[in-house]
């Protein structure tokens, strides 16, 4: 018998979950796949750091997840970025808007911990897990049908509303017949947590160079978030270098802000591209998180905009009648994603391209650009914005916390 569902979210990673988790706030009955077993965590749920937006932080207190968290968030008060060989800086404080904070820092790790401990509550969702999509099938009018294969053989679900959420590289996406542009930008990110003379005060720095990004992201644990980026021809140098080796490197890259770099742990590299579907809707489905759009990570911004999709979408299932699969429903989706969407990937695509080019004639261009925003309480605003997560069409759970 196919087991039939309002909803049917196709990947338990960051964004599956967190939409799971909203449905389930409207009583909306769901599916949930998952690839990983009970006893295990998605891969995505590593030792990275994630940035939260404040945006982001209100709707995960809203739904009880960030409640979840066992190990201390790091809050982030303050963001310094520069460019290595470039004069100038911006500098930017919270306090200078009325808030204690842009952000937060949490461990992938802790926050899937916590995902899983709060999907352990929920009462309209069920979990097909360890469970991988295979294929699309012949539906009703009213209902996609989907393929999965799991522990124990072979089984079909129905779902008035499909939403692909299963990563960069979706299989979902791609059965629904959806192409992607992509770029790869030819950089490897490396992330370790490290430890510094200086604890982290509540500081974000973001320092660019050629090579790629060098960011230091402020830590519950008193410990510093090291994302380095390195050329990917080189990449594997790098991952062979022993601990000195390794924060020497970083020091030559970041500088002494924070004094020398003491410890750190141990080391994973990312290779990243950017990949844009070039559409968000089929008949009955969707896309949302990295199924729809993987940036650069450059400024944090990838997941704060996966979790945008997946709330705007519960947004307007709450209020959008009794078809979730609804063709209207689906192009009011793809409209109000459009400009937050649009606005994200040219911001971070252009600033990783223009702060990664080493043209001795943009040089000059960086640093007034840089000493401009510094100066400029408009444009700081507006960077603001976006780090917040409140620039655009907000969904209502990112602009407060509910009582």
């Amino acid at each position: 018998m196919t087991q039939r569902h309002d909803v049917v979210i196709v990947g338990g990673g960051l964004v599956g979950a967190s939409l799971a988790i909203a449905l389930d706030r409207l009583g909306i009955d769901t599916g949930l796949v998952d690839a990983a077993p009970p006893t295990a965590m998605p891969p995505v749920f590593d030792q990275r750091n994630l940035s939260f937006a404040a945006a982001t932080v209100n709707a995960l207190t809203t739904l009880g997840v960030m409640q979840k968290l066992h190990a201390p968030a790091g809050p982030i008060r303050r963001i310094h970025i520069s460019r290595q060989g470039d004069f100038g800086r911006v500098r930017l404080d919270a306090a200078d808007y009325g808030r204690e904070s842009f952000g937060q820092v949490v461990v992938a790790r802790d926050f899937g911990e916590a995902l899983e401990a709060r999907l352990g509550e929920l009462r309209h969702v069920t979990r097909y897990r360890p469970a991988r999509f295979i294929a699309l099938e012949e539906g009703s009018a009213d209902a996609r049908r989907l393929r999965l294969a799991g522990e124990t053989g072979e089984q079909s679900l129905e779902a008035r509303l499909l939403v692909a959420a299963d990563g960069t590289r979706s299989q979902l996406r791609d059965a629904l017949d959806i192409g992607v542009r992509e770029h790869d930008y030819g950089q490897t990110l490396f992330v370790a947590r490290v430890r510094a003379e200086h604890a982290p005060d509540g500081t974000a720095y973001e320092r660019f160079t050629a090579a790629g990004p060098t960011a230091l992201l402020p830590r519950g644990d008193r410990h510093f978030g090291a994302i380095h980026g390195v050329p990917t021809a080189a990449a594997g140098a790098v991952a062979a270098l022993d601990e000195a080796g390794w924060l020497a490197r970083l020091q030559a890259a970041f500088g002494w802000r924070i004094g020398r770099f003491l410890a750190s742990g141990e080391r994973s590299a990312y290779p990243i591209s950017r990949v844009v579907a070039e559409r968000l809707t089929a008949p009955r489905a969707v896309l949302m998180g990295n199924a729809a759009q993987t940036l650069h990570p450059i400024g944090a911004q990838g997941f704060n905009l996966g979790l945008r999709d997946a709330l705007t979408l519960a947004e307007l299932l709450e209020a959008g009648g009794t078809d979730p699969g609804a063709d209207s429903l689906l192009r009011a989706y793809a409209q109000r994603r459009a400009e937050d969407r649009e606005r994200t990937l040219a911001f971070s695509d252009g600033l990783a391209r223009l702060t990664a080019n080493s043209a001795p004639m943009l040089r000059p261009l960086r640093s007034l650009g840089l000493a401009a925003v510094d100066l400029s309480p408009t444009l700081q605003a507006f960077l603001v914005g976006g780090a917040m997560g409140f620039r655009g069409d907000v969904p209502a759970l990112c602009r407060e916390v509910a009582a």
